[in-house]
């Protein structure tokens, strides 16, 4: 990303091309806040800025874009709102990271029915080197036959098994990761996906249906078989909406319930 200033004159007649999930749904036109936060997520995807770091304050930024802080800080607002950034009083303003605590499980809509807080803890199972089938290739927009990797772990809550994952993941990222990474870090599989590979998770579409536990479902979650689960496909996705993860998740829900806020 270049970092001469660019003038108000200049974004405003070339406005920057959205995505093709914008496209569906957006105007031609695009703010000029909207401008500056698609070059900053730019290069918060190019690494200019790494997770947990401080950004340029908005005067710095106003300098460097051409444009007035009030635009400027329109465009935190909303990169802040969509957890890309973190104000921090009398600190600044931060890249958000998975290594803050409040975010290890930020896609995580599983709630105890009683409500009392659960002590989380996930169990690697296992790591393999596999190739992408029709489906997989077509969810991460690879090619059949590419390297994919094959995680598949257990998430037990207070010691109780109660979410049993299998995670694909592209091997041109994540080729490396091997079951003893996994084993042997104390934080959180997208901490170790930004730390390791430089990959932060941004956003996530899920898609929820119920199933009958089968033979290792009901082995590792210790439900008998046939136990309705819920399973929750998850697609979660880097900068540049590129999907990274496909994520198939078997809910054991006896005490447990999927929630989502809202409006």
């Amino acid at each position: 990303m270049k970092s001469s200033p660019m003038s108000r004159s200049t974004l405003k007649k070339t406005p920057l091309r959205p995505s093709s999930r914008q496209a569906l749904v957006a105007p031609a036109f695009s703010p000029l806040y909207r401008q500056i936060k698609e070059l900053m997520v730019r290069a918060l995807g190019a690494g200019e800025w790494a997770p947990g770091a401080a950004i340029p304050s908005e005067s710095e930024l106003a300098v460097r874009f051409g444009v007035s802080q009030g635009t400027v800080r329109k465009a935190i607002d909303e990169m802040a709102a969509e957890n890309l950034l973190v104000r921090r009083q009398g600190k600044g303003t931060f890249v958000a990271s998975h290594n803050d605590p409040r975010s290890f499980y930020r896609f995580l809509r599983l709630t105890p029915d009683d409500g009392k807080v659960r002590q989380a803890r996930s169990e690697p199972l296992g790591c393999r080197a596999d190739e992408a089938d029709e489906a997989v290739a077509r969810v991460l927009q690879i090619q059949a036959g590419d390297a994919v990797v094959v995680l598949e772990r257990l998430l037990r809550f207070s010691g109780d098994p109660v979410v049993l994952d299998e995670i694909i993941l592209p091997a041109d990222i994540f080729g490396t990761l091997t079951l003893d990474m996994l084993k042997h870090s104390d934080r959180s599989l997208y901490s170790v996906f930004e730390s390791q590979f430089g990959v932060r998770m941004i956003r996530a579409e899920e898609r929820l249906r119920a199933v009958a536990a089968d033979a290792r479902a009901s082995s590792l979650l210790e439900v008998p078989e046939g136990t309705p689960l819920l399973l929750v496909e998850r697609v979660t996705y880097t900068y540049g909406d590129r999907p990274v993860e496909w994520r198939r998740g078997r809910y054991a829900t006896a005490q447990y319930h999927y929630f989502n806020e809202l409006g």
